[in-house]
């Protein structure tokens, strides 16, 4: 499986560069996936506990919201964590499953 470039953003990790897209899995849950941009080797997918998508459904009672949004920094951070965990960005297999926790990356 690739992930499409229509609709990715590319982001540069050390000499490499990536592909990365977010979709909302179910409510509460989004979906970060990375793949390298030249090798289209394994997938990282990262599940990560946000209700940004359910903001302007529950306006203006948004307090209770985890209105986490996913920054390219943070992108980066997790590409890095992968790869010590792991993940062979160049090499091919089955997608790699992680959830995100506070600043921890956890197999899934």
């Amino acid at each position: 499986m690739t992930i499409s470039k229509n609709g990715s953003r590319k982001i540069s990790v050390g000499q490499e560069t990536f592909n990365w897209v977010i979709t909302p899995l179910v409510k509460g849950i989004l979906v970060l996936n990375v793949q390298h941009d030249e090798y289209k080797g394994q997938l990282i997918r990262v599940n990560i506990e946000s209700d940004i998508n359910e903001f302007w459904i529950e306006f203006p009672n948004v307090e209770s919201l985890n209105n986490k949004i996913v920054k390219p920094a943070e992108v980066a951070t997790i590409i890095t964590k992968a790869i010590k965990q792991g993940w062979s960005p160049r090499g091919r297999g089955s997608p790699l499953s992680f959830k995100l926790s506070g600043e921890n990356l956890i197999p899934c």
